[in-house]
């Protein structure tokens, strides 16, 4: 392997297709020489070539695929926020929209319990393993 890629590195460069080779010429150099352009000339071909970039740039596969996931990841939220999400309030603020999607489905709506507050257990005398006995 290492004595191929010494051999190809020690190749000359491969030619590079000129303008000789092509069978047709071309019609206009690209790019043009600026300084012997009349500014309006200049200004032409600035606009030409910010076109091709913008062109070149654009990939509406790509754009639209993000533009679906950002839509889908909103209207997912949007969903789960509404009709399942647990706001922990005292009347949640969607509670009538969640009847009445769920009352259109011909599901019954359960809000969700409110919080209780933990009272305190008592501590009962634990009992003690054999193992610990031992110890």
């Amino acid at each position: 392997m290492l004595p191929t890629l010494m051999r190809r590195m020690a190749q000359a460069a491969k030619t590079q297709i000129t303008t000789q080779a092509t069978p047709s010429k071309l019609k206009k150099v690209w790019p043009p020489d600026f300084s012997k352009l009349s500014p309006q000339e200049q200004l032409r071909f600035e606009k030409r070539y910010k076109r091709r970039l913008r062109h070149i740039a654009q990939r509406p596969t790509w754009t639209k695929m993000v533009k679906l996931a950002q839509y889908f990841t909103i209207s997912f939220v949007l969903v789960y926020s509404v009709l399942f999400m647990d706001w922990r309030n005292e009347k949640q603020p969607f509670d009538d929209v969640r009847r009445a999607v769920w009352g259109f489905f011909g599901l019954e709506y359960h809000p969700y319990p409110k919080p209780e507050e933990k009272k305190p257990e008592e501590k009962k005398p634990e009992s003690r393993n054999r193992s610990e006995t031992w110890k």
